[in-house]
């Protein structure tokens, strides 16, 4: 290693590292022994960017390493060897340790031991000590000098060469040495608690571990502790520490602490105090699997995945592959032998690829395993003892050295003489450039994935298959249905979340094919295409490719052919050929039926059942039927496909809890085949989490979007990371505006991104009142959903309403100048979204309860934003009635955070009328629902609107304004007048006319400029 794990030693700043690997110190075989280092009161901890890091998972075993020794609570132990890989942390453990100790009142002197091989220099780390007492308590380390001369030997200055020359006595004998070292430390100890850490023991020369031998087993009579640490990968069978620290653990008072790798959560911490922009989930979930609890190999890897690396890190793998240059030649060929199987491999598949004879692969293996480069497992398996370690050994292969040694995998596992997979098999033949063994031998590991549950495995497998007969020549070497691979490639993609992805690879099959190949297999690849066309964000015609289908497969009664038909009957569904698709889809299941396809019928019965036969009823009904024929004939994508559309049906008519049981049952279903990420699956568990924030149950909300520990594709991420913008906007959490770049980048993949993100978006913007970034969030959306639907979508209705409120509430910060610009601006949203409702009216589009409420709220907004602005404004009883009517909506439509938001704007109204009362009931009933869900911003909103019941004091008055009198006082001073102050306070004008005339005469003041400047003198602004 070319560094000390884990950031910096415990050492001061700016001195140079005493210990650690591959250091310059145990580079060149020196010591800068002569620069004296001092206490470690001033060592900074780890640091990144300047930021001191917080400790991460590990404060329990930090709490039992500090109770243990004493510095929290009374002394267990007097020692404590901790041990643990390399680059698990534990320097930085002892780095807190030294704090805590600090705080607690103790002394912390800190000695390292250093990689010098065969020319270690006896008891380094007791001189290191020796120094920082030389500087930290001269005085006394010169007063035990003198009653003990045999110390002298150790300090820093005497054990350089010059020094040697200056000091030509007789030897030191060891036992008075050991007696000397054990006073010095009790001495110290004899003011203020010690606490002594030595470092990387594993490199300690036998005088060393003679020493802390005798420190162990001799008690202090001041209160002194000793942890000492060690990598404990590091101690091979034959390692004199191994036994050594087996004796010291049996002594009494001294205690064995392993530091086990991170876990999961813990890591995930790590990269995001590293890392602190987003990652992509999928990245976090590499990072966390490769470095496996490991913290410095997390450090790597974040480096890595900033600089977009999938490799190991060079420096990583030179400080890995260290350790494979202790092994022998043997056990080193015998041990890249096992890098090219990757993490594992067994004993017998290794036998015949190794190169080695039986007795040279046992003693290699032995070898290995000694030296913790290779674990072996009760099932005659080896493992390396880490992942990344097999990584950088694999690497360091010649070309020519690697495709030799997958090929002999190859002859080994094609021949039956060891077993493997067909992935294996795959994976190997690739490598050695054996095209017809990596074709077949992908083709059924694709398979064998996607029949226990493995779509993205199945679909790499496939694609990798595809890949390889890419060059038309392939093709001709091997005979393959293109038809049937395009086709299970492209439902493994489906199935995996990527349908995007598989209309890609099957139109560049597609396009590659020669114009006389079997129709069939073009009609088949057709139909993959139309299916992934109707699950995907594009624009294309699905019909396009059913009906060259139609053309191609002949017409005659055979299992293609009704493939086809279902997909042409679904595909005439899907752009609402109601009457084409119930022709094709009877023919479709009249000919399933008769081929014995039960699965594929009851597929066609799904589509059937959602086109209805008379009415709403009749499709539900119809897809209750389809679930139930779907079960019984086992056809999980078509049972899915069902539990989807009938929670959908359940949603558009606001009926909540049967909605959310069809989409549990859905995803639950999806999770036992394997296909969380395929489309109907995915949409139930989103619409879930949709329903859970209308029904304002954002904690389920925020369970359902989260994705840790799992591997999503990038647009059902970002549809759930835009959830979590929804709920953190509500709550007024700032921390999501740092998201939305990230979020904005995928815009173009899905419709339903910028419509969930944007009116996050403009209620953050709304929350700053940033009145350009509300408007220009407006416009964005519109632009990228237009790009993907059309101009006229549903959500614009929902987006102009929350744009009008949103500018609605930043009204009173504009400047007369700015509000007849912004009153363009709204009606330009407004006709916009009113052009929507015209149009989906002319084309009976259904509307449910939630389009009839953002309908009625529209027309609420753009009344009360002009009542605000000054601007052709409505009158007071137009406004109520408005907004009672959107009550009456989302109360139908059951938005419990819209019926709060609803409830506060209807009070406001009400109270610049006259209507306390009734204002009263419903803002306390607003207030109640904001308290109970965390919605701070209308909590703010209705504090606003409360103002008027309280009352403050108001320095230098001889009489108290009120709340709303203080509020008033400084609109008037802005030289705004009562019609203006009336509409920002949602007060009436005659009633802001009272509150002037009151200021006026609790001031003194005769006119508003004089009460104006009375109140800059008192301070009162």
């Amino acid at each position: 290693m070319a560094r000390s794990e884990r950031g910096t030693p415990l050492r001061l700043v700016g001195e140079p590292t005493p210990g650690g690997v591959g250091s310059a110190a145990s580079a060149t075989g020196t010591v800068p022994l002569s620069v004296v280092p001092v206490m470690m009161g001033g060592v900074p901890l780890p640091e990144l960017s300047g930021e001191v890091r917080e400790l991460i998972g590990r404060e329990d075993e930090l709490d039992e390493l500090a109770t243990a020794i004493g510095v929290r609570g009374s002394a267990a132990q007097r020692a404590v060897l901790l041990s643990g890989d390399a680059g698990v942390g534990k320097t930085r453990i002892l780095t807190e340790l030294r704090d805590v100790a600090f705080d607690s009142g103790w002394q912390v002197v800190a000695g390292h031991c250093l990689d010098f091989g065969d020319s270690a220099l006896p008891y380094l780390p007791f001189s290191e000590v020796m120094g920082r007492l030389a500087t930290s308590d001269p005085a006394l380390l010169d007063d035990l000098a003198a009653k003990r001369p045999v110390l002298r030997a150790l300090q820093p200055g005497r054990r350089t060469m010059q020094g040697s020359e200056q000091d030509t006595s007789a030897a030191v004998g060891r036992g008075d040495l050991f007696d000397a070292v054990h006073a010095l430390f009790d001495a110290v100890a004899s003011s203020t608690p010690l606490l002594l850490v030595i470092e990387d023991v594993h490199w300690a020369d036998t005088s060393t571990r003679d020493l802390i031998r005798f420190l162990f087993s001799r008690p202090f009579e001041n209160q002194v502790a000793i942890v000492a640490s060690y990598r404990s990968d590091d101690l091979h069978r034959r390692h004199p520490l191994r036994t050594a620290a087996a004796e010291w653990s049996r002594m009494p008072g001294v205690a064995r602490m392993q530091l086990e790798p991170l876990g999961p959560g813990a890591v995930r911490s790590l990269v995001k105090q590293l890392h602190p922009a987003p990652l992509r989930e999928s990245a976090m979930a590499g990072i966390v699997a490769r470095a496996e609890g490991n913290a410095f190999f997390v450090e790597e890897l974040v480096g890595a995945a900033s600089m977009d690396g999938h490799q190991v890190p060079d420096d990583l793998a030179e400080l890995l592959l260290v350790r494979l240059d202790r092994l022998g030649p043997t056990a080193q060929q015998t041990v890249r032998a096992a890098s090219v199987s990757g993490r594992r491999v067994s004993h017998g598949l290794l036998a015949e690829v190794a190169g080695v004879n039986a007795a040279e692969l046992e003693a290699s293996l032995r070898e290995a395993v000694e030296l913790n480069i290779l674990v072996p497992n009760s099932s005659d398996f080896y493992r390396f003892r880490h992942a990344l370690l097999a990584e950088a050994v694999y690497g360091d292969l010649l070309p020519g050295e690697r495709v030799r040694m997958h090929a002999a995998y190859v002859e080994a596992l094609a021949s039956g003489r060891a077993n493997g997979t067909a992935a294996e098999l795959a994976r190997h033949a690739r490598a050695a450039y054996d095209l017809a063994t990596a074709v077949d031998a992908s083709i059924r590991a694709g398979d064998e994935a996607m029949s226990v549950g493995g779509p993205d495995e199945a679909a790499d497998h496939f694609q990798t298959a595809l890949e390889l007969l890419a060059d038309p020549a392939a093709r001709t070497e091997v005979v393959v249905d293109l038809g049937y691979l395009g086709h299970r490639v492209s439902d493994a993609l489906i199935a995996s979340g990527r349908p995007g992805r598989a209309i890609q690879v099957v139109r560049e099959v597609l396009e590659g094919l020669a114009v006389d190949w079997p129709p069939e297999q073009r009609g088949r690849l057709l139909v993959a295409m139309a299916t992934a066309v109707m699950v995907d964000e594009t624009k294309l015609d699905p019909l396009e490719f059913t009906e060259e289908a139609l053309r191609l497969v002949p017409d005659e009664p055979s299992r293609l052919r009704a493939t086809v038909l279902a997909a042409h009957a679904r595909a005439h569904a899907f752009n609402d050929n109601i009457d084409q698709a119930r022709e094709y889809g009877a023919e479709a299941l009249t000919l399933a039926e008769s081929q014995d396809l039960p699965r594929l019928a009851t597929d066609v019965i799904t589509t059937l059942a959602g086109l209805g036969a008379k009415g709403s009823e009749d499709v539900r009904s119809g897809l209750e039927e389809a679930v139930r024929r779907a079960q019984e004939t086992g056809a999980a994508n078509a049972e899915m496909r069902s539990l989807y559309l009938l929670g959908r049906w359940h949603q558009d008519r606001a009926a909540f809890a049967p909605a959310v049981e069809m989409f549990e049952r859905a995803y639950e279903l999806a999770l036992r085949v394997g296909q969380p990420w395929a489309p109907f699956a995915f949409d139930s568990r989103l619409l879930h989490a949709q329903i859970a924030t209308i029904t304002a149950d954002y904690d389920d909300a925020m369970r359902l979007a989260d994705v840790s520990g799992q591997a999503p594709p990038a647009v059902p991420e970002t549809l759930l990371a835009a959830l979590v913008v929804t709920v953190k906007a509500v709550r007024g959490d700032k921390s999501a505006l740092d998201v939305l770049p990230q979020l904005r980048g995928h815009w173009r993949k899905d419709g339903l991104i910028p419509i969930t993100v944007g009116p996050a978006a403009i209620e953050l913007y709304a929350q700053d009142g940033n009145v350009e970034g509300i408007i220009e969030e407006h416009d964005a959306v519109v632009e990228a959903v237009t790009a993907l639907w059309r101009e006229f979508f549903h959500a614009r209705v929902r987006l102009g309403a929350v744009a009008l409120g949103a500018l609605g509430c930043c009204a009173a910060v504009l400047p007369a100048a700015d509000r007849e610009r912004i009153a363009v601006e709204a009606a330009r949203i407004v006709e916009g979204s009113r052009r929507t409702l015209t149009l989906q009216a002319e084309e009976a589009t259904h509307w449910g309860p939630e389009g009839v409420a953002w309908a009625a709220r529209l027309s609420a907004e753009y009344l009360r934003l002009r009542w605000l602005l000054g601007i052709d404004p409505p009158g007071e009883q137009e406004l109520i009635d408005a907004w009672t009517r959107a009550l009456e909506a989302f109360e139908a439509y059951g938005h419990r955070y819209e019926i709060a938001r609803t409830q506060t704007r209807l009070a406001a109204v009400l109270q610049a009328a006259g209507d306390q009362a009734q204002a009263r009931v419903y803002a306390d009933q607003a207030r109640a629902e904001a308290k109970r869900i965390g919605a701070e911003p209308l909590l703010e909103e209705l504090r606003t609107l409360g103002a008027g019941s309280r009352t403050r004091a108001t320095a230098g008055s001889s009489e108290a304004l009120t709340a709303r009198e203080h509020e008033i006082l400084g609109l008037v001073a802005q030289g705004r007048s009562n019609g203006e102050i009336g509409k920002q306070l949602f007060i009436a004008t005659k009633t802001v006319s009272v509150h002037v005339s009151n200021i006026l005469a609790k001031l003194g003041a005769s006119t508003r400029t004089e009460a104006a400047a009375i109140a800059q003198r008192r301070g009162l602004l």
